[in-house]
């Protein structure tokens, strides 16, 4: 769990890095990253950015007008 954590607060840093990254790609990337944690039940989804809301916020893609967030189930 602690990995985890670590994880995304280290993508959240970054999402700046990435925002130019079509969001299928940056998707396959942190679930890569994700699943190598032996994290297996969560869900990634990509939105627009005004229906984020309180979800968490793992990465920014297409230019920064849409942003991928995860939930652990």
């Amino acid at each position: 769990m602690k990995k985890l954590l670590i994880l995304i607060a280290a993508l959240g840093a970054s999402t700046h890095a990435f925002a130019a990254k079509p969001c299928e790609e940056l998707k396959a990337e942190i679930a890569a990253k994700i699943e190598a944690n032996g994290v297996k039940a969560y869900t990634l989804d990509i939105v627009p950015n005004d229906q984020v809301g309180d979800q968490k916020v793992v990465g920014s893609c297409d230019g920064g007008t849409k942003k991928i967030v995860y939930a652990r189930k």
